[in-house]
């Protein structure tokens, strides 16, 4: 029986591993919490940090997996990168890891490119931050160069936003580096990869909802896209070279695209599959593409199709709430019995706090639906939305 590893058991995590058992294949997974909700699911558990490089390539050489996946996150892809190597299996080059985690790294991979991006400045410390603060224009964003989810991310509109936001910023920084760039206008895209042999296929354009400034939180997806055949294929493709520019020739890419009046400028990249449910659920909900299956199959080095097998729309939209205490939650069985909805689930539940959403790990639950098109699959989100009511208490 093939073997493979999972870096990370969390819900995250949850459609590889049901996935993969459904695929016949020996499920290990790693994670330092042991009471994370995939576990149960999977064969084989190592108390391992899904950021310990060392503890991730001693841990693949003792399973001796075939292949190695994890989904929706980037902090695991440099150990990845390195057990895949030092294991002589399937997947991306650690330099290609660096540059698709580093934000500093990957936008100065599109600037020697001539990929389109934002200007930036890369701050380590706060006599840099000094040094270029005359040189910044207004609006901007600052973000740590590593990390992802919304988190660290801060609006700009003058210089003391900026010593704010670089404090806000580093906060999240895992090497202590934050990037201050542009502030891009326009809608929000992603692109959804697959790439094969260096080809890269995009398999979907994703509409994107967010909670705007300051932070940026996305509340929302749905595909096929509403633009217009011209402007899709502008997306596709500076993300075509966006991807070729980090070096990624095979598996997943997540590509994040602001269509500003200038043209589509890059966001960031990452060399795994998108999150929020986009190509777990969506993905294959509009094109009947196995995304997971793909992945799952190529890091084990097996062959894959990615042929589309209809179009459908599809849609995902986060549940907004007050901060407080969570003390009830109804509606949701209303919400499940409404034509078209595929899946509803609660994130953070009755007796959790909840604060503002400042980045995705605030979000109390989604809804996801399908349709005819993206348009009707929307409305029956906010149909379930309208049906599910949290009721919250003020923190005392």
């Amino acid at each position: 029986m093939k073997k493979v590893l999972i870096i990370g058991a969390s819900i995250l995590q949850l459609p590889a591993i049901r996935r993969a058992k459904e695929l016949g294949y020996y499920v290990g997974v790693i994670d330092y919490n042991p009471t994370a909700i995939g576990i149960k699911e999977a064969d084989e558990y190592f108390n391992v940090s899904t950021v310990d490089e060392v503890g991730i390539v001693q841990t693949a050489k003792k399973f001796n997996p075939n292949g190695i996946v994890t989904l929706a996150t980037d902090l695991p892809m440099r150990a990845i990168a390195k057990a895949c190597e030092e294991c002589n299996l399937p997947g991306i080059s650690l330099d290609t890891a660096i540059k698709s985690t580093d934000k500093g790294e990957m936008i100065k991979a599109f600037a020697s490119e001539n990929v389109a991006h934002p200007w930036f400045f890369l701050v380590s410390d706060q006599s840099e931050l000094n040094d270029i603060i005359q040189f910044i224009e207004y609006p901007c964003v600052i973000k740590p160069t590593d990390n992802s989810g919304s988190r660290g991310v801060f609006f700009c509109e003058n210089p003391e936003d900026v010593l704010y936001g670089y404090k806000y910023a580093l906060q999240e920084s895992h090497c202590g580096q934050v990037i201050v760039e542009e502030y891009l206008v326009g809608p929000e895209f992603s692109l959804e990869v697959f790439v094969l042999d260096g080809i890269p296929h995009i398999l979907q354009i994703t509409d994107k909802l967010t909670t705007g400034e300051p932070h940026f939180v996305e509340m929302g997806h749905s595909q096929p896209t509403s633009l217009k055949k011209n402007e899709q294929s502008k997306l596709m493709d500076l993300a075509t070279r966006a991807i070729k520019a980090v070096g990624i020739t095979n598996g997943p890419a997540h590509v994040e695209v602001i269509l500003t009046s200038d043209g589509p400028k890059m966001v960031e990249l990452g060399a795994r599959m998108g999150g929020d449910n986009i190509t777990s659920h969506l993905v294959p909900l509009s094109t009947g593409i196995d995304m997971v299956g793909c992945c799952i199959k190529l890091a084990c080095g097996e062959s894959v199709t990615i042929n589309a097998k209809c179009n459908n729309g599809a849609a995902i939209r986060y549940i907004q709430t007050e901060s407080g205490i969570i003390n009830n939650i109804t509606g949701l069985k209303e919400a499940k019995e409404i034509q078209g909805i595929i899946d509803v689930e609660i994130i953070h539940d009755v007796g959790e706090t909840i604060s503002s959403i400042d980045d995705s790990t605030d979000r109390v639950g989604y809804v996801i639906a399908r349709a005819e098109n993206a348009k009707n699959a929307i409305d029956i989100c906010n149909q379930a939305l309208e049906c599910i009511k949290v009721e919250v208490t003020d923190i005392e």
